[in-house]
């Protein structure tokens, strides 16, 4: 046995952690005051303040803020999205009835089709929801499969997402 390995330490203050703090703030900047549409894009901007990251990077600062792709009328851009029920509930009320085409359903499924690249946003904003009728959703690009707790179920989430997406 040799001398006993000293423990790295922890310094939550360094200079690392204040560039990341930082950078976090700049990127937050950046897609509030304007349409991102793209990671190159964002790039471009951090570079344009004086960040230079690797696309590695900016995808984990993107993850750890919980930014996403969304779908507008006017294109996809970046946009928060912390899975909050209010903001799921917004999301939702919001984007369905600009991605919604149609809904139909067999048994304890039901199939919503979107707009192409609609399906993910509409998915994470149904899981947020935590609708007690809903097991769980799968999405693609443009489809949702949403399996629900019964018939009975698959009925009444029918209704409540045709209504929401004003539909008759």
């Amino acid at each position: 046995m040799g001398p006993p390995r000293a423990q790295p330490k922890v310094v939550l203050n360094s200079p690392s952690m204040a560039n990341k703090r930082e950078r976090h703030d700049t990127i937050l900047e950046i897609i509030g005051a304007r349409v991102v549409s793209s990671q190159e894009d964002l790039r471009k901007l951090l570079l344009q303040r004086g960040w230079d990251v690797t696309q590695a990077t900016l995808s984990r600062d993107l993850r750890e803020l919980r930014l996403a792709r969304v779908p507008t009328p006017e294109g996809a851009r970046y946009a928060i999205t912390d899975g909050s029920i209010e903001e799921s509930r917004a999301a939702l009320d919001t984007l369905l009835p600009q991605l919604f085409l149609r809904l139909d359903g067999v048994s304890e499924m039901l199939v919503l089709r979107t707009v192409p690249g609609g399906a993910q946003p509409i998915a994470a904003a149904l899981d947020g929801e935590g609708w007690s009728d809903i097991l769980g959703t799968v999405g693609g690009d443009d489809t949702i499969l949403i399996i629900c707790r019964s018939v009975a179920a698959r009925d009444r989430v029918m209704r409540r997402l045709r209504a929401m997406a004003g539909e008759p």
